[in-house]
């Protein structure tokens, strides 16, 4: 373990785990993706990385949740394959994001972020339903780690180290 791995997020595999290669890792990046999820992982080369992990924001089936739920920050993270060390280098942004009609809109803000992060949002609302009965509306958590642990997991698997990368060049 490093010295700095816990404030940057790295996680090191187990010493016994074979370093797969870097197709087998991008494969199993692809796979932690699944319809029921709130993130998508997808081909990163616009932004000139490898993948990229973010929220499913725009997606029809999701933007309502979080809409209803008035998350104001977008997250993902950037990820790039570095086969000469072994190494997935991760780097985290996010940005304020606004809601109009229950369309969400990113917003030109100073208020941006690049490096490591872990946050949760959550709430819960209680109203009357459709069924006039009092009752819970709707419950939200949104956890950075539930964005990161996935693809630190299948990092890991391969036998490839997740690097946190906080400054300098992803």
């Amino acid at each position: 373990m490093g010295l700095f791995d816990m404030f940057t997020g790295t996680k090191r595999p187990s010493a016994d785990t074979p370093a797969r290669r870097p197709d087998e890792v991008y494969a199993a990046l692809m796979a932690v993706n699944r319809p029921s999820a709130p993130f998508v992982i997808r081909d990163g080369s616009a932004e000139g990385v490898d993948l990229v992990a973010e929220w499913r924001i725009v997606d029809a089936r999701w933007y309502e949740i979080f809409a209803k739920s008035s998350l104001s920050k977008v997250f993902r993270i950037l990820l790039k394959l570095d086969p000469a060390t072994d190494e997935v280098r991760g780097v985290d942004e996010e940005w304020a994001v606004e809601w109009r009609a229950g369309v969400p809109s990113l917003t030109a803000s100073a208020e941006k972020f690049r490096g490591q992060k872990s946050s949760v949002q959550f709430g819960t609302a209680y109203a009357f339903t459709e069924q006039l009965e009092y009752g819970q509306v709707y419950n939200y958590r949104f956890s950075t780690g539930e964005l990161k642990k996935p693809i630190q997991d299948a990092v890991l698997a391969c036998g490839w180290t997740y690097k946190g990368v906080a400054f300098g060049k992803l």
